[in-house]
């Protein structure tokens, strides 16, 4: 628990500060990641060159620049949350169609297909604006204890819950069974392990595995997906508007839900690619060696269009 109380303290200092002080730090950050520790950089240039074959060694060069101012922006905008006022995070992160999605969701439960995208601890202010439903905010707990403390810290100050992967089921039906109705806010783009990969679907040209827990809760529970379209409107500022995926009755093909994800990710990618986490190991899974050890499962996928056609 050290790290929780040497860092909470620091970032609730920090938050107090004037934003373009903030940024100072910021660029100290970005400094000390890029040109100092050199952080994951071969990472991020080898993800930048499969994903974009098309464009020239400098354009990737001036992402892979983009990526990192981004990033320190990021980290230092989490830290600030620990002390922002509501006043504030209203004013940096902010919803577009709200309208839109009531009408969609009509009082049921619903989806957030997110992804680490802008600045998505930002999002934990969605609680400000979901009544009556309940945001539930799905997470990995942290193998570090101190730092699991922080983040559940931060993300439930202005209303959100908190829910480890392993307890959504759980909580979704004891709040059913209550009454109520739940937004439920899933981070989609990371990667499945190894005994969990159960689809593989092309994005930014390759074969790619995805969780497939937000497909298998709509069709189960009959709860609309919508995309999170985020825009970074000036440094430290961001909007978003939400876009049907799934409207909750629609029969579809085992692993569409997940391939229209995929589509719709990579859209919002290319449009401001620097805003994406380049950093993750996001191919580390190779398609052709799991294939050959889940032959009979991938040919019975392959049927139902389960492998990501």
């Amino acid at each position: 628990m050290l790290t929780y109380y040497f860092v909470y303290p620091f970032a609730w200092a920090l938050g107090k500060l004037p934003y373009k002080m903030q940024f100072l730090f910021s660029d100290l950050v970005r400094w000390v990641l890029y040109s100092v520790v050199r952080y994951r950089r071969g990472v991020v240039r080898a993800n930048l060159r499969a994903s974009f074959p098309e464009k020239s060694e400098e354009e990737r060069r001036r992402i892979e620049r983009a990526f990192y101012a981004h990033l320190a922006d990021v980290f230092i905008e989490t830290l600030s949350l620990t002390s922002a006022t509501e006043k504030q995070v209203r004013q940096r992160m902010k919803y577009l169609n709200l309208d839109e999605v009531a009408a969609w969701t009509g009082g049921k439960s619903w989806i957030s297909a997110m992804a680490h995208y802008g600045s998505w601890e930002y999002t934990t202010n969605f609680g400000l604006y979901s009544a009556p439903s309940t945001t539930l905010a799905v997470y990995r707990p942290l193998s570090n204890r101190g730092a699991d403390r922080f983040y559940r810290k931060i993300r439930s100050r202005f209303g959100v819950v908190p829910v480890p992967m392993h307890e959504v089921g759980r909580e979704m039906v004891r709040r059913h069974r209550a009454g109520g109705t739940v937004a439920l806010a899933l981070i989609a783009d990371q990667t499945p392990a190894w005994p969990e990969i159960q689809n593989w679907t092309m994005f930014l040209g390759r074969w790619t595995p995805f969780f497939v827990g937000t497909e298998k809760l709509a069709l189960r529970s009959g709860m609309p997906v919508l995309f999170l379209d985020m825009r970074k409107v000036r440094r430290g500022y961001y909007e978003a508007r939400f876009e049907l995926l799934y409207d909750g009755v629609e029969r579809v093909e085992p692993g569409e839900i997940t391939r229209r994800y995929a589509e719709r990710l990579e859209r919002m990618i290319r449009t401001r690619p620097e805003l994406w986490m380049w950093s993750h190991r996001r191919w580390k899974h190779n398609r052709e060696a799991w294939m050959a050890a889940h032959g009979r499962q991938v040919a019975e996928n392959e049927t139902g269009g389960g492998d990501g056609r």
